[in-house]
């Protein structure tokens, strides 16, 4: 048995922060002492864990040494001053605010193997959410296609940017449906019953810094380096739940039915009977695992697959991932 750790969590306060906190409880992670760590600002507030209601205090005073592994779920500006101080005071860090730079991207469905040898502490990198649900339902299929091309439109609710952001999607709706003039804040213009067609500042190429670390990550994931992405992200006005579009282009033929049956044998995959689909709303939200759905040809070609899925991005492909990176770290831990 795994002898308790004692753990921080940067960005308590946050949504995945706080499903963070949750997951460690349900999952029975064994932890020793939990300490909740937020900014100046959400500094003195409560989180419930285990039974007891737990004091979030201020990063900033926080040593790092007197805990194994931290969770940094607060941005990348907070991961750019904190994690290297954690690391040097001896602590692993999972980091879910930051690109891949240097660090080991993992998601355990995808490959979990990067983790023999890992020499600790270390940074790992639990990557961007939609990364994560591409990876767990590609990678069953990487020994059935011979995969030349992977094409996404990616439909991203509006919590992947936080508590602010669901609080301007639900005050734009309300302002909305009770016809008063809308004036938008966080985002730059209505994305309530509306869809914006990239998500954040585009580069001089067209892409969005979003879109280039999905392709990154997603490359590193499956472990095919040149592989061939297009990717396109999309804010829709749903509160929580991706959902994505792939279109994968194999260089051979594709067997449906071996894929069905890849999907179906596959870790935290729920296939969808072929005459139904997965939403966000009505199957994701709340649940552990990436809904599969519309396996199908492409209409006149045989050589690309077609999928529809969606998961609960800020459990499954933000604070879930990270924990189930931190049982297999730990099984490594002296």
């Amino acid at each position: 048995m795994t002898n308790p750790l004692d753990i921080a969590v940067v960005g308590a306060t946050g949504s995945v922060g706080e499903a963070l906190v949750q997951i460690l409880e349900e999952l029975d992670f064994p932890v020793a002492t939990l300490h909740l760590l937020a900014s100046m600002e959400s500094a003195g507030s409560s989180v419930m864990f285990a039974g007891k209601k737990l004091k979030v205090r201020e990063v900033d005073s926080f040593d790092f040494a007197q805990v194994r592994l931290a969770f940094f779920a607060a941005g990348a500006a907070v991961s750019r001053s904190f994690a290297s101080k954690a690391l040097q005071a001896g602590c692993t860090v999972i980091d879910l605010s930051a690109g891949l730079d240097d660090a080991l991207a993992l998601v355990p469905e995808a490959n979990a193997e990067r983790l023999a040898g890992l020499a600790l502490p270390a940074r790992i990198v639990s990557p961007c959410s939609a990364a994560v649900a591409l990876a767990v339902a590609l990678a069953p299929l990487k020994g059935l296609l011979d995969i030349e091309r992977v094409q996404v439109m990616a439909a991203l609710a509006v919590s992947a940017q936080g508590r602010e952001a669901v609080n301007e999607l639900a005050r734009q709706t309300a302002e909305l449906l009770n016809a008063r003039p809308l004036e938008p804040r966080f985002f730059d213009r209505q994305v309530a019953f509306n869809m914006l067609a990239q998500v954040g500042a585009a580069d001089e190429q067209g892409h969005t810094a979003l879109e280039r670390r999905l392709v990154s990550e997603l490359r590193v994931l499956l472990g095919l380096p040149e592989l061939k992405i297009s990717v396109s992200c999309v804010q829709v006005p749903v509160f929580f739940g991706d959902s994505f579009s792939v279109a994968v282009q194999s260089r051979r033929p594709v067997d449906l039915g071996a894929v069905n049956q890849a999907l179906e044998a596959a870790d935290s995959v729920e296939l969808v009977e072929r005459d139904d689909y997965p939403t966000p709303v009505g199957d994701a939200v709340g649940q552990d695992v990436v809904y599969v759905g519309r396996v199908r040809h492409g209409v006149d070609e045989d050589q690309q697959l077609n999928l529809w899925l969606t998961t609960d991005n800020v459990r499954k492909g933000a604070a879930l991932n990270a924990v189930q990176v931190a049982q297999l770290l730990i099984k490594h831990m002296p």
